[in-house]
């Protein structure tokens, strides 16, 4: 199975690629996590990417693009993978349709968590309240949803047209929303075996 999750901030996102990627038995890979294991780690690539971070510079594309291949091609990849947080543009999204194309494995499904956005900034505000996230302001917290939903519509598109797109409510209990991904992704793996509607 491979997939890519996408949601916007606060839709539960992370939580969710831990449970898909224990369900199906692949990893969950968090493009963030990545990032952020590398100042630990000694390569050259990891040294470019923190010295970047360090400098409060953007990790480009084409070092992103880099990164994330080079997660896929490492062994407990082979059976699949759950991509978080990539892609993130529409080069990035071509790069890696030509990268699993190469490997001979496309994407599986692209799953959208939905969420209302009132809700999820309620959600958010909690959470800053209890994590003593002073810099979590409701004027933040809608400009990082204004700007998720103006940079990734365009790729939510492109996978709805493609025949990807897997759209599931993001708000309720982490177990509710599970079982509901997991009911939408088997429905979208064996489109054939849903009873249709009468």
């Amino acid at each position: 199975m491979r997939l890519l999750i996408m949601g916007p901030p606060g839709a539960g996102k992370g939580t969710q690629a831990k449970t898909i990627g224990a369900h199906y038995g692949i990893p969950a890979i968090s493009t963030g996590d990545i990032f952020r294991s590398m100042k630990t780690a000694d390569t050259p690539l990891a040294h470019k990417v923190t010295a970047i971070m360090e400098s409060g510079g953007y990790v480009s594309d084409e070092i992103t693009n880099e990164i994330v291949a080079d997660r896929l091609a490492q062994d407990d990849c082979e059976p699949g993978f759950l991509l978080d947080g990539y892609p993130r543009t529409l080069p990035q999204v071509h790069t890696l349709e030509e990268a699993l194309a190469g490997m001979g494995h496309p994407l599986d499904a692209v799953i959208s968590l939905a969420a209302d956005e009132d809700e999820v900034v309620k959600r958010l505000l909690k959470r800053a309240e209890t994590d003593g996230r002073s810099d979590d302001t409701e004027a933040t917290i809608r400009k990082r949803q204004q700007i998720y939903a103006e940079q990734t519509a365009p790729l939510l598109e492109v996978y709805r047209r493609d025949g990807l797109l897997v759209e599931v409510d993001g708000l309720g209990p982490v177990e509710e929303v599970s079982q509901r991904l997991f009911a939408a992704l088997d429905a979208h793996a064996s489109p054939s075996s849903v009873p249709s509607a009468r």
